[in-house]
């Protein structure tokens, strides 16, 4: 068997940031890693369902919404996956951050939050939401983890 990509990141010097993950053709798979694999810290499952839902929405009602292909979490639990057509770098950092403020000040109901809409609404939360997209945005405003994977 071929090895994947993601499998030949070093992923005890990764740290957390916005990365290229591979492109294919027109499709740039970014890995928005929130923590350092391996720190002991782990994304809970009630923060990365709540987030999915979130930034889903605000990213797919974006400017780039005709291009976003793809957005969930990484099975590791230490992030997600944002798969984007046609995209330059900067612009769909922008607009990560932009989904990510939008979620901070978010004054409403959690979206999808009905067993209508979800399989499993139950641990939706908007403030862990609110943290987890708080603290990320924290590592993207401080942070020089961004660009492509560097050793």
């Amino acid at each position: 068997m071929n090895k994947i990509e993601s499998f030949k990141i070093n992923h005890l010097t990764l740290l957390p940031g916005f990365y290229v993950s591979r492109v294919d053709g027109d499709i740039t798979t970014y890995d928005m890693r929130f923590v350092k694999p391996y720190s002991g810290e782990l994304i809970t499952p009630s923060e990365m369902h709540s987030l999915e839902h979130m930034f889903a929405t605000y990213i797919r009602n974006s400017e780039i919404s005709e291009d976003v292909i793809y957005f969930g979490p990484m099975g590791c639990q230490t992030g997600f996956y944002l798969l984007i057509r046609n995209a330059e770098y900067q612009n769909v950092l922008k607009h990560v951050k932009i989904a990510l403020e939008g979620i901070i000040s978010h004054d409403g109901e959690m979206f999808g939050n009905s067993e209508i809409e979800c399989g499993n609404c139950y641990t939706l939360s908007l403030d862990a939401a609110k943290n987890l997209s708080k603290k990320y945005l924290d590592v993207l405003n401080n942070s020089e983890n961004t660009g492509v994977y560097s050793e």
